[in-house]
């Protein structure tokens, strides 16, 4: 990665793969990654997060981190952007964001902090410590009140940050944020599709999406929609994909990976359980994750085939 990593590769759905583990959960298996990442590619996707928060961010060791970054690298092709996932400690991070690199990362992405009793202060000297050791800009994933968009809109300035992974679903506060580091920073929708419509018009280019995992297709239709502000379009598709992140948003989100882990099942691709603290799903609510995700999967296979 370099300092001049051209932003508009990351105009696009930004999709965070779920990670494959064997069925004791003992072991990541990088080649069933590898054959999904190659599948959506031919599906259009360009923009990967491996190992990110859907894919286990939390569960999984910097090694394991790097395994993914890896796999996905080999698997995306040429025009594919690998983003690298960072975070937790200072030497966690630095764990991972070298190998990573090396292995052929495009950008890293620095998660959301988890430490207690934060605050910008000391965020700061964290977001310093990684890029001056790094020696790139990074993206930085913004979840909470630390790091205010105050210290963003600094950092922005300093040229140290590429880019934000906005995720606060306040869109009049978003749309300030925007107005501030218009032109000196990525803006994208962190909160994926229910939300990407509402933060585009505010100034984001593109959204992360787990969704798109099962539906690669509709969910590039819809960035595309949105981009060119055909909004009866927009909301049309969002209205196909959405049922999809609904499930996932249940009981506080924690339906976020095992809905889609199960959707690969289905899909014919063994990710294997997910690591606890991961719930999983009973077999009462397999049968309406099922409900949920087949209208979903007969919609893309409409598009795969014409």
């Amino acid at each position: 990665m370099s300092a001049s990593f051209d932003l508009r590769r990351l105009e696009s759905v930004q999709l965070v793969p779920p990670t494959p583990f064997s069925s004791d959960c003992r072991e990541v298996a990088p080649e069933r990654l590898s054959a999904l990442v190659q599948e959506l590619a031919g599906a259009g996707i360009r923009v990967f997060l491996p190992g990110a928060g859907t894919g286990e961010f939390h569960s999984l060791s910097a090694e394991e981190v790097v395994t993914c970054v890896r796999a996905t690298r080999e698997a995306a092709g040429p025009e594919g952007v690998v983003m690298a996932p960072i975070g937790m400690g200072v030497g966690h991070s630095l764990a991972i964001a070298r190998p990573a690199l090396e292995a052929g990362a495009d950008v890293l992405l620095l998660m959301p902090p988890i430490h207690p009793y934060l605050a910008d202060d000391g965020f700061r000297d964290y977001f310093l410590a990684i890029t001056d050791a790094v020696g790139v800009p990074i993206l930085a994933y913004k979840r909470g009140p630390v790091p205010s968009d105050d210290l963003l809109v600094a950092l922005a300035g300093e040229g140290r940050l590429l880019g934000v992974k906005y995720a606060v679903n306040d869109l009049n506060q978003f749309t300030r944020f925007a107005d501030r580091v218009a032109g000196r920073t990525g803006l994208y929708c962190g909160t994926a599709e229910r939300w990407a419509p509402f933060f585009a018009l505010a100034g984001a280019t593109g959204y992360t999406s787990g969704a798109g995992i099962l539906c690669p297709r509709l969910t590039l239709r819809l960035h595309a929609a949105i981009a060119r502000a055909d909004h009866g379009e927009a909301f049309r598709l969002l209205r196909l994909i959405r049922p999809i992140e609904d499930f996932r948003a249940r009981d506080g989100d924690s339906f976020n990976i095992t809905l889609l882990k199960y959707g690969l099942q289905l899909c014919g691709h063994d990710f294997g359980p997910p690591r606890p603290p991961q719930r999983r799903l009973t077999l009462e609510q397999e049968a309406t994750a099922r409900a949920v995700i087949e209208p979903v999967l007969a919609a893309e296979a409409a598009l795969r085939d014409t």
